[in-house]
């Protein structure tokens, strides 16, 4: 089997994300009007629902699914590309109009407020303080990653730790969140975080990228320093000055021929053996592992 086809074969798996569609719904039709409407679009935009199913393999077999963990993680996440689409101006998400495009920049904000809200009081719900501490202290990761890139965008000496502390505060921070809110090892999702961000931008250079719901080179359109990016710029000046808000034509073959790519690629795969080593003792441990290679060989 591929490394996917072992998460997804994980007993339970398929009933727990039927469980959390079913809380992500109800959550979100919880005050019908505007708001609600455009968060179910962004709902029913789809995605892998990886974030809850982290909750689930980081859980043991013999406590009860954390549901209401899942939906949670996944409505921050729902709210923040609601925000990122508005703040980068993409029109598309997922092959659909973006909701700012589809209903207004006000209308998108609120929404994007109301699925931050929203997952705060599906974890309320549970009476666990702590749970709801993790997810704010992982809401206030994200809000200083974005602050990060506004800062470091169109700069093509952006460093390579600063970059990685970015994917570590947009990314890992949710990751480990759910993790931890699942049982699980916090360190294990912040390190799959960052793997999965790398793998996400180098896509993101190959022209791949059409499922995952961004349109192939946004991030060198929107000058978003990536790793493979930042790697081919340090030796073209011709990809430097593309990041920096020069010409774009042609500047994706040229990060391909720098070997940027796949030097980002053992990167990657360097981040997903380290989130590895932290699964001591795990009780979903070969399932953990299989996703730590997933998100590096994925295509989309």
């Amino acid at each position: 089997m591929t490394a996917i086809e072992v998460v997804r074969a994980a007993q339970g798996l398929e009933g727990y994300l039927a469980d959390v569609e079913v809380e992500l719904a109800r959550a979100v039709g919880r005050h019908p009007g505007l708001v609600a409407e455009v968060g179910r679009g962004a709902m029913d935009a789809g995605g892998k629902r990886l974030r809850p199913a982290l909750a689930f393999l980081s859980s043991a077999p013999h406590a009860g699914p954390p549901v209401a963990a899942g939906a949670a993680v996944e409505l921050v996440h729902m709210a923040t590309l609601v925000h990122d689409d508005l703040i980068d101006g993409a029109a598309v998400r997922r092959g659909r109009a973006a909701a700012w495009s589809e209903h207004g920049e006000g209308a998108a904000r609120a929404a994007g407020d109301y699925l931050f809200a929203r997952a705060f009081s599906v974890l309320a719900e549970t009476v666990d303080s702590n749970a709801v501490s993790v997810l704010a202290n992982a809401s206030l990761a994200l809000a200083r990653g974005e602050a990060m890139q506004r800062r470091q965008r169109n700069d093509p000496d952006t460093t390579v730790d600063d970059y990685l502390e970015r994917c570590a505060l947009k990314t890992g921070a949710l990751f480990a969140a759910a993790c931890v809110l699942g049982g699980g090892s916090g360190e294990y999702g912040r390190l799959l975080g960052i793997a999965f961000q790398i793998a996400d931008d180098v896509l993101d250079c190959t022209g791949d990228t059409i499922e995952t719901g961004k349109v192939p080179g946004t991030d060198l359109q929107d000058g978003t320093p990536t790793l493979p990016l930042l790697l081919a710029a340090q030796e073209d000046p011709v990809v430097h000055a593309a990041l920096a808000g020069g010409p774009k034509e042609g500047v994706l073959v040229r990060v391909a021929a720098s070997g940027a790519l796949e030097r980002s690629r053992e990167l990657a795969l360097h981040y997903a053996s380290w989130a590895r080593s932290r699964l001591d003792g795990a009780p979903r441990r070969d399932e953990l592992e299989a996703l730590t290679r997933a998100v590096v060989e994925r295509r989309s």
